[in-house]
């Protein structure tokens, strides 16, 4: 069990991890040896992916810093935000292959966004602008976000597009297929 961190001075900023962290940094550079990477995804690949913190998605497909452009939210969505970078990623770094990476056992699909969006209207006084996109099965997710993305003008190479849904008890992809 960790100690808890002591009570910062007023004039300090309180962040339970950030010394951690920065800690963590300082070894990590000592150790550095990527500095000589290019700005481009080497494989031309973009992976969008769910942020949840039991995926690492370099580990899960074997890649290495940079090789791939990672995009991560919530549930590994495709949201105007993902088109928007998966846009620049295309027009300006080259990439040409986009592969979807949602998992089991998703958060999003234990919120119901009504519920949601009536909580926070209720707390806040408004009712949030943006979708939470929940969902209850990640393979049907995974088989909307690859119709999203064929469906957008703006996604300009759509030859290569594949979905998977990570299983996070054993660590292995199940490819969704299908439209």
């Amino acid at each position: 069990m960790r100690e808890t961190a002591p009570v910062p001075n007023s004039h300090e900023p309180f962040s339970p991890h950030a010394d951690e962290l920065i800690a963590n940094n300082q070894r990590y550079a000592a150790a550095f040896a990527d500095g000589h990477l290019q700005v481009a995804p080497q494989r031309q690949l973009a992976v969008v992916a769910c942020m949840d913190s039991r995926m690492d998605t370099f580990e899960i497909l074997g890649l290495r810093h940079g090789e791939a452009h990672i995009i991560r939210n919530a549930g590994g969505v495709i949201t105007d935000d993902v088109i928007r970078s998966l846009c620049l990623s295309q027009r300006f770094m080259g990439t040409r292959e986009i592969i979807l990476l949602h998992h089991t056992d998703c958060g999003l699909q234990m919120v119901s966004e009504d519920d949601f969006k009536r909580e926070l209207q209720s707390e806040l006084g408004i009712k949030p602008w943006w979708a939470l996109e929940s969902f209850t099965d990640p393979h049907s997710d995974v088989r909307q976000s690859m119709r999203r993305l064929r469906l957008t003008p703006f996604i300009a190479h759509k030859d290569h597009i594949r979905g998977f849904v990570y299983d996070v008890d054993t660590g292995m992809l199940n490819e969704v297929t299908g439209q």
